[in-house]
Order: C-alpha cells, then sequence, then structure tokens
C-alpha cells in the first residue's frame, strides 16, 4: 500500500511540473485527492448509518 502511495505521488508531481497553466495544476490535484475524499465520505455515511440503526435497537 506504501509503495502504492509513493508512486502515485511521484506522478502527480511529474504531472504538475509539466502542467501548461495554473489551472492544470489546480485539476491534477483535486483529481488526485476527490477519489479519498468520496470514499471518506462513503465509509462515513456507512459508520453513520449502522449506529444509527444500532441504536434503534
Amino acid at each position: 500500500m506504501g509503495l502504492l502511495v509513493i508512486l502515485q505521488q511521484a506522478d502527480i508531481e511529474k504531472k504538475i511540473q509539466e502542467a501548461p497553466d495554473s489551472a492544470y495544476e489546480i485539476g491534477v490535484v483535486i483529481g488526485s485527492y476527490l477519489p479519498f475524499v468520496v470514499l471518506a465520505g462513503i465509509a462515513y455515511a456507512l459508520y453513520y448509518y449502522n449506529k444509527k440503526k444500532r441504536g434503534s435497537e
């Protein structure tokens, strides 16, 4: 898992260095962190749903 993070970070840095303008850099950063944010949101929603369901029993 750690190796994947290291490889992905190097790819992001390379894309930012080769970016034609700052808008592209912002898009690369958002695109690289958005999947993590979405997965964290889904995990929290599942946690909250199960916590609420367990408390009502």
